[in-house]
């Protein structure tokens, strides 16, 4: 589509909402309990598409299908719940009361990394509240966000409900900033990086449009001189190179105090060293391929640079194809790219803390607040701990990556604001209206 397209989609949209608005939650929930079949329906084609676009696994294709199935049965259980409140008026006879009430269209901008599960999250509960959906597809993964929205199409919402919006690359500002700008889209979600978000932010308030952004991480993993060393590798491991280190809240920090810090290279080290990367339509690696070259440049670069600046390779190293190594770099310092810019690759610094305070202090050195994790078998002190990390998540003796449809997910800082997720996403995506009724005369002081 091309940024003159966007109007009719937007008129459509609007011109559904109120019929699906007016359904009562059970009719919503069971729409939306049809698409979460219908998506696991076609899981061949989810994991083709996935493997041709992305270079994914088949094995996270599949866990993509199987959290975005869930998301969306969560979004049906809570048709029920968008509930309001009877609050009590000083003024006699007066019945107030506060409603949620669906917006109108949500406009979602979904990326690549977690086609289905991102693509799913950016309007399922949308729908569940009474509101109609435009999702805005990754021109990576044009294939992938079709699918969604073909499922959601066999379930049987109404026309216009559920609408799907691809582009060109080179068409992509343009066709956003026609849907930010459409008068009928009311609020916008968008999960991407930190600087397409604040265009993304600054065009939607010249409209005064709220937005929910879920951006870039460099999440942090702890860990302190008790920890579970074995634990703390396995989580380490999987947080840093599942899908290849692409996802928001992949490991990207990894801060060890200094008395367990040699213990826990070595192990990790060599936990690296046998998750080979091969050819995903193989299905013989535990890791698939990068997304593109532009990958494969930056954390070759982030190496090159962090070697020259005294760090070590300990496992893994530079990559000449979209097959990278797991890649793990130790003594990495404040002084390095590495330390402060998102890799989204597979590559994970290794820092090395004094103590429990110099660990906190590093884990907050950075602009990024998304997921961190703690490793500690005191959990009381743990716990402590993690409520002085700044983010929006924090696990103790669990990985930075974790997702749960129930969960309040989203970040702080340079990582956004605003939660998908459960309860929150019916903050994100209803109105609340304070409404009364008077049942008594009035008496009025003029």
């Amino acid at each position: 589509m091309k940024a003159t397209d966007i109007p009719a989609v937007a008129a459509k949209a609007a011109a559904a909402f109120p019929a699906w608005a007016a359904q009562g939650p059970n009719a919503r929930r069971a729409v939306l309990m049809k698409a979460a079949a219908a998506l696991e329906a076609r899981k061949d084609d989810f994991v083709a598409a996935m493997m041709g676009e992305i270079g994914s696994t088949a094995g996270w294709a599949m866990f993509n299908l199987g959290v975005a199935a869930n998301m969306v049965r969560e979004a049906a259980a809570i048709t029920t719940q968008i509930a309001g409140e009877v609050i009590p008026s000083d003024k006699p006879g007066c019945l107030a009361m506060a409603l949620k009430e669906p917006v109108g269209v949500i406009l979602g901008i979904a990326p690549w990394n977690a086609p289905i599960i991102l693509g799913v999250r950016a309007i399922a509960v949308p729908l569940a509240c009474g509101n109609a959906v435009i999702l805005k597809a990754s021109e990576t993964c044009p294939r992938t966000h079709a699918l969604i929205i073909e499922a959601f199409a066999e379930a049987g919402f109404p026309e216009g409900v559920v609408n799907v919006v691809t582009n060109a690359l080179e068409d992509a500002a343009d066709v956003v900033g026609a849907l930010i700008d459409a008068p009928e889209v009311k609020r916008i979600n968008f999960t991407g990086s930190t600087n397409v978000g604040r265009i993304i932010a600054k065009r939607a308030a010249e409209h005064l449009k709220p937005c929910l952004l879920e951006l870039g991480g460099k999440a942090p993993l702890i860990v302190l001189e008790d920890a579970d060393l074995d634990e703390a590798v396995k989580a380490a491991a999987f947080g840093a190179f599942m899908n290849q280190g692409q996802i928001c809240m992949s490991t990207e920090r990894i801060i060890v105090v200094e008395a367990v810090a040699d213990a826990f290279a070595a192990s990790f080290a060599a936990k690296a060293a046998s998750m080979a990367a091969g050819d995903p339509r193989e299905a013989t690696t535990p890791l698939g391929a990068v997304v593109d070259l532009k990958t494969v440049v930056h954390v070759n670069a982030l190496i090159d640079d962090a070697t020259a600046k005294g760090a070590r390779v300990i496992a893994g190293g530079k990559a000449e194809s979209l097959m990278m190594p797991a890649t793990v770099i130790d003594g990495v310092t404040s002084a390095m790219k590495l330390y402060h810019d998102e890799s989204f690759g597979p590559v994970v610094a290794m820092i090395r803390a004094a103590d429990e305070e110099h660990a906190i202090a590093l884990a907050n050195d950075t602009e990024y607040g998304l997921s961190a994790a703690v490793f500690k078998r005191d959990t009381a002190r743990g716990l402590a701990v993690a409520r002085r990390i700044r983010s929006g998540i924090c696990h103790v003796n669990g990985p930075t990556v974790h997702d749960e449809a129930q969960m309040p997910f989203g970040g702080v800082g340079a990582s956004g604001y605003g939660r998908f997720g459960g309860r929150q996403g019916i903050d994100s995506f209803t109105e609340t209206r304070w409404i009364t009724i008077e049942t008594r005369p009035g008496h009025y002081p003029i």
